[in-house]
């Protein structure tokens, strides 16, 4: 589905630099303005537009977007950072994409559910095409199965949890003796049909498959290697209203208008878009000038939001995040697989002073692993709340076995207590919470050692394993199923955290089997007691989404569902 496998990163994970945001700055305020307190949840029109500077004005036909610099995976199935899926969303189409609302709508194609929930028929619409000329037909949509079900598939998907008929036996096959995935048959040129072993509430999340050319990106194609899927990267073809044009790592993503767009009346208005890399210390200044057009990535709190009111000519947009902060924990450490150990170092973070120094009262501590967004979201009567407390982290720690040394260290069996925590910078979270958090750990007698790096070497030692604890944020899907999260199968449970708990595996799986929502509500109230209990994560904040724009461009529709990409091809220059 079109911006879903993305979406858990967060989709791996906008929210980690979402938060990137930048101090306090701007022009001199003028006498009378408005104050952030005075923002609105949704859409808040600049105050001054006369104020729009000169240089944007003459981009009459191109766009620039301040964002985190993507890192070339131009391609729904291998995509693990949210800016690329950013990238990816204006390239590529799917069978079915998330609405407004959270729902799941058609984009290519059209279904029909059979069987009780077991088979799904997709019908591709026949006047799509590729940037190429090319028409779309059911084997392009076929050929994603194959991509993510392959036995060297190493992406982010985790195509086995929508339990396609045939498709584990297709996935551990390495001698290529099983030569097709019995689920997945295309019957004619524009019809799929995808059977699965058992019917699932969110089955069609799964199957609403991003499409790929397959004359493009599977020529030649021979199960086992993907080697020639990889080695285009950085060189996309989709059906989207652009493609790609230029790409320079860390400084520049051009796209251009695609020309054979077969949805001919949403033709993109900007004929181009250019993404600029931005930074803590430069996305509020460059949006100021003038050199950038939109931000997505200002951390909300009230020395930003003044600046950008100082500004004047900028929109504002301001949601509640659909997504949380929170701290990585790597369970292949044993020391962190005691859950007395992960209370204790929930309890000794004041995560009250972090939100605080970070959002300036926009955003709240959270103690669950869900967003007040989702209808999933628990019932908070009989959650603990891990308030900071040294006393009672310290008696966890007593209990766990971890017994204070007289170098002011925790012991246990010989082994000092001390964790290595990579932290992304600049990040503005980072910088009130590792500083906090050594100090508070000191006392409890932990030595947290901090590596900081770029955001995508962090990304990469973290996929490596190479880490104990790390900041990251994550954003959700339209549905509160969190089986890439905590399942043990989970794919971002398994490429980060690997953590595994049958209870908690059992209620997501009764979660994902459910049909009525009203008794998942209950499956999910049941579910993150439990997780609120286990501590998975150390959960930090839940905070408010920004998106500004120069007032001179309108067109953005923007929900917590449904990023800016969506509306990005008729966004224009105001007449």
């Amino acid at each position: 589905m079109r911006r879903l496998w993305g979406i858990f990163l967060a989709l791996v994970l906008v929210m980690t630099l979402s938060v990137a945001g930048c101090s306090k700055g701007g022009p001199p305020s003028s006498e009378k303005k408005l104050k952030p307190e005075d923002l609105k949840i949704g859409y808040n029109p600049a105050p001054d537009p006369s104020k729009i500077p000169a240089k944007s004005k003459e981009r009459t036909d191109t766009i620039i977007l301040g964002m985190q610099a993507p890192q070339g995976k131009f391609n729904p199935a291998y995509v693990d950072s949210a800016y690329d899926d950013y990238v990816n969303s204006l390239i590529f189409e799917a069978l079915g994409k998330v609405d407004k609302d959270g729902s799941v709508v058609p984009d290519v194609a059209t279904w029909e559910i059979q069987d009780g929930g077991k088979t799904y028929v997709f019908r591709l619409n026949p006047e799509a095409k590729f940037a190429d000329g090319t028409p779309i037909t059911a084997r392009d949509a076929e050929f994603y199965f194959y991509i993510t079900l392959d036995p060297t598939y190493d992406g982010p998907v985790n195509m086995l949890s929508a339990k396609i008929v045939g498709a584990k036996e297709y996935h551990e096959d390495k001698e290529g003796k099983v030569k097709e995935i019995r689920g997945v048959q295309v019957l004619d040129e524009h019809t799929l049909r995808v059977e699965v072993e058992e019917p699932l509430a969110i089955t069609i999340n799964y199957l609403t498959v991003p499409l790929l050319p397959k004359h493009y990106y599977g020529k030649d194609f021979q199960k086992g290697d993907l080697s020639k899927v990889k080695e285009l990267l950085s060189k996309p073809l989709g059906s989207g209203p652009y493609k790609l044009e230029k790409f320079v790592p860390d400084q520049e993503v051009r796209l251009v208008a695609n020309e054979n767009y077969w949805r001919k009346d949403k033709m993109p208005k900007m004929k181009t878009v250019i993404v600029k890399p931005t930074t803590q210390e430069t996305n509020l200044q460059l949006l100021g000038a003038g050199d950038t057009d939109f931000e997505e990535g200002i951390t909300v709190n009230r020395d930003n939001l003044e600046a950008l009111l100082d500004y004047g000519f900028l929109d504002i947009n301001l949601l509640l995040n659909n997504g949380f902060g929170y701290i990585s924990v790597n369970h292949n450490n044993e020391i962190l697989k005691d859950k007395r150990v992960r209370q204790a170092l929930l309890y000794g973070l004041d995560r009250k002073a972090v939100v605080q120094g970070a959002f300036q009262g926009f955003a709240e501590v959270i103690d669950v692993p869900q967003t007040k967004v989702s209808w999933g979201y628990p019932d908070e009567a009989g959650l603990t709340h891990y308030d900071y407390n040294l006393d009672k982290a310290k008696q966890l720690l007593e209990e766990a076995g971890w017994k204070m040394g007289s170098d002011g260290y925790r012991y246990k069996d010989g082994k000092k207590l001390e964790f290595h925590y990579v932290a992304s910078h600049p990040n503005p979270v980072n910088q009130v919470l590792v500083p906090l958090a050594k100090e508070s750990y000191k006392t409890l007698g932990i030595d947290l050692v901090v590596d900081q790096l770029d955001f995508n070497a962090m990304i990469e030692k973290m996929n490596k394993g190479d880490y104990d604890l790390a900041f990251l944020a994550v954003g959700l899907g339209n549905d509160p199923d969190p089986y890439s999260l905590f399942h043990t199968n989970g794919a971002r449970n398994k490429q980060m955290y690997h953590y595994s708990n049958p209870e908690v595996d059992k209620l997501i799986d009764e979660g994902r089997r459910e049909f009525d929502k009203q008794k998942r509500k209950e499956i999910y109230n049941k579910l993150y007691k439990l997780l609120n209990e286990e501590v998975p994560i150390l959960y930090v904040y839940q905070r408010y989404n920004l998106n500004t724009w120069n007032a001179r461009l309108t067109g953005f529709d923007i929900t917590p569902f449904y990023d800016f990409t969506n509306s990005l091809p008729q966004v224009h220059v105001k007449e």
